[in-house]
């Protein structure tokens, strides 16, 4: 399979404070519309190339859609500011569209796979989204649930970057989030893979203000209160690292988000969630090294294939 095997939809949503927006639901070859189906939202600075994660799902009897949201990936356009939202609720929109398209080409379950600020998003949709329950399961690829700073350093940077953005809707971080992540994945540095370099920099995109306020107000919300009835999966690394220079350490722990938050706050989203510890995992689990991979992918299979058989 190719990533040229894939079709292509785009969904149109007008204007808004940019001009005009759309998102891409990127859809594999081969459907069978009596197989469930999963529907793929990618993190910060990340559009959907992650081929082989579409195979296995393939392999085990599933549909693969992907959504890249608003401004990321093939759907951003030339006039758009990269990644940049004022409230994660600007993404339901496509969400809403995403499953009404796959829920009528197809007849069996969707299950939602998110990951990192995807997860994040996915999270709060299940709470508060129109379409909500078509959706049968959700998977979280190390899910965004907390900013990895130390307590003080979020009580007082996070509601900074509310005020400041309130009246600079385009500041931004001067440094990265992380310099070294790209590296470890971009088949360029130490990574394997290859992908478009526009759409997902080495270095990521800028971290904007008000695109931290957004993420922040939808943690917020996810801790004070969620009620996703579904079974939940979480698949996560056993370690987080904070590296300033690159070594080997990188490509076995996940150096962009603290795992522990991961547990923390993923096992309040619902009253069904387990967790999956996929030792030597890097952030995003599935660009991890190969063997890494398999057993997240056994992991999350057998998952799946115990919950379907209840």
């Amino acid at each position: 399979m190719n990533i040229e095997d894939f079709s292509e939809h785009t969904f149109d949503f007008g204007e808004d404070y940019e001009g005009r927006v759309i998102a891409t639901l990127v859809a594999s070859p081969n459907h069978d519309a009596s197989r469930p189906s999963v529907l793929y939202i990618h993190g910060l600075s990340d559009y959907f190339f992650q081929v082989h994660v579409a195979e296995a799902f393939h392999e085990q009897g599933y549909n693969f859609y992907d959504l890249d949201l608003r401004k990321h990936g093939r759907s951003l356009l030339p006039h758009q500011t990269p990644n940049y939202c004022r409230s994660v609720k600007e993404y339901f929109p496509e969400i809403d569209r995403a499953l009404e398209f796959i829920q009528s080409e197809n007849d069996g379950d969707i299950i939602l796979l998110g990951h990192s600020t995807g997860a994040l998003t996915g999270s709060l949709y299940l709470n508060k989204g129109e379409n909500r329950d078509y959706i049968d399961k959700l998977i979280m690829n190390s899910p965004f649930l907390q900013f990895n700073l130390n307590p003080w350093k979020r009580a007082i940077l996070l509601p900074a970057a509310r005020v400041i953005s309130t009246f600079k809707p385009y500041a931004s971080l001067k440094k990265p989030f992380s310099h070294l992540y790209g590296a470890s994945i971009s088949s360029e540095k130490h990574g394997e893979w290859d992908y478009n370099t526009d759409w997902k920099p080495l270095l990521g995109f800028p971290a904007y203000l008000k695109w931290v306020a957004a993420m922040h107000e939808a943690q917020k919300k996810l801790h004070q209160r969620s009620d996703i009835e579904i079974p939940i999966l979480i698949l996560h690394s056993d370690k987080s690292s904070r590296n300033q220079n690159w070594n080997e350490n990188i490509l076995k722990t996940d150096m962009v988000l603290n795992v522990e938050h991961m547990k923390t706050y993923g096992k309040k989203l619902g009253p069904n969630v387990a967790l999956a510890e996929i030792p030597g995992a890097m952030h995003d689990v599935f660009l991890s090294r190969k063997k890494v991979r398999k057993l997240a992918f056994r992991k999350m299979f057998d998952w799946l294939s115990n919950i379907e058989s209840e």
